[in-house]
């Protein structure tokens, strides 16, 4: 088991490092919804058109990637939604059993699902090199990249999450406690 848990550590450092680079994005993502506004307020009472589709849709796909990246850092930290009133009263091992069961019956196959969903749609895009249909747009298969990268992370994640509750099944570790950083 101790093998496990150390490729799950692996795996949450993987996700640390990911999530920091996500909190880059969102800075980005802010500054440039920040210029946005700017750029169409000071339109408005100077007639300089200093916005363009290009900035507008880049502030879109920043917030894709912050949602899409951040997912595996968001399980790693145990803040997805989670709507069960009972979950709380639970023991440790009750929450593990739930933990469990939510990401074999639900995580995974929904990751599997959006991966085999996703990929012709990302591979077509990549075909046609596709293109925003706005004038100045950016291309569009970067974009759609992501989705798969971000379901296989969460995949990745989801079994580091599924290790650790096997671990806390088994007496072998507590779910509660904080998992290491990055080293």
């Amino acid at each position: 088991m101790q093998r496990w848990l150390r490729l799950a550590t692996t795996f949450d450092r993987f996700a640390e490092r990911t999530g920091r680079f996500v909190y880059w994005l969102t800075l980005a993502m802010v500054l440039i919804g920040s210029y946005n506004a700017i750029a169409r307020y000071t339109e408005q009472y100077t007639g300089l058109n200093l916005s363009s589709n290009m900035w507008l849709e880049l502030q879109w796909y920043l917030f894709s990637l912050v949602f899409l990246l951040g997912a595996a850092y968001g399980l790693k930290h145990d803040v997805h939604v989670r709507v069960d009133v009972v979950y709380e009263s639970l023991s440790r091992r009750g929450r593990a059993w739930i933990n469990l069961l939510g990401t074999l019956l639900f995580l995974f196959p929904f990751s599997l699902v959006m991966l085999v969903m996703s990929w012709p749609m990302v591979r077509n895009s990549w075909a046609v090199w596709e293109q925003s249909p706005d004038p100045g747009g950016l291309p569009r298969y970067p974009i759609k990249t992501i989705i798969p990268i971000a379901f296989l992370l969460l995949i990745v994640q989801g079994v580091a999450f599924t290790i650790r509750q096997v671990a806390v099944l088994r007496g072998q570790a507590d779910s509660d406690e904080q998992q290491p950083e990055d080293a």
